[in-house]
C-alpha cells in the first residue's frame, strides 16, 4: 500500500452525493436543496441501504459524500455503515458517511459513533434549515484533507 502524493490525498470532492432515503418527501427536499445551493456533484438516491451497497460494491465509483437515515427497510443506516466499516476496500475510501434523521435517539447516536460515523444531524424542520446545514457540511467536507490510500 503506498500514500498518495500530498495534492492527490485529498477526497473526491466531484464524486456523487448519496443519499440513502427511504421517504420520497424528503428525498424531493434534499433534491431541491442541493439544485438551490448549486453544487455541481451528481446527487445519487437509494430507497434502502442494500441498494446503496450493492452500488458502492459493484462501481468504481467513489461518492464525495453519504448521507444516510436511520430507519430503513431491508438494510438499516446503522447495518448499512457498519457493512462499510467492515468492508477495508470501501473503508479505505475514507467517504464521509453522515446520518440524517428526525430524530435523534441516544441509542441511534451511540450506535452510529460506533461505527465511526462522521456525523449525526436531526433533520431540519423547514427547508432553509435543511439548506443551511447541508451547506456548513459541504463546505466543511470540501476543506477537509482526507486519506485515499492505492494498493
Amino acid at each position: 500500500m503506498r500514500l498518495l502524493p500530498l495534492q492527490e490525498k485529498f477526497m473526491n470532492r466531484r464524486g456523487p452525493i448519496v443519499i440513502i432515503e427511504d421517504d420520497i418527501d424528503d428525498q424531493e427536499l434534499f433534491q431541491e436543496a442541493f439544485k438551490s445551493l448549486n453544487y455541481q456533484n451528481e446527487v445519487i438516491f437509494f430507497w434502502d441501504g442494500d441498494a446503496a451497497l450493492k452500488y458502492l460494491t459493484e462501481t468504481e465509483v467513489e461518492p464525495f459524500i453519504m448521507f444516510s437515515d436511520i430507519n430503513m427497510p431491508i438494510l438499516s443506516g446503522i447495518e448499512l455503515r457498519e457493512k462499510i466499516h467492515q468492508n477495508e476496500q470501501l473503508r479505505l475510501k475514507s467517504i464521509p458517511f453522515l446520518f440524517f434523521s428526525t430524530s435523534a435517539e441516544q441509542k441511534h447516536v451511540v450506535d452510529a459513533y460506533s461505527k465511526s460515523v462522521q456525523g449525526f444531524f436531526v433533520k431540519p424542520s423547514s427547508f432553509s434549515g435543511l439548506k443551511e446545514t447541508l451547506k456548513i457540511i459541504l463546505e466543511y467536507w470540501l476543506k477537509c484533507v482526507s486519506p485515499n490510500y492505492v494498493k
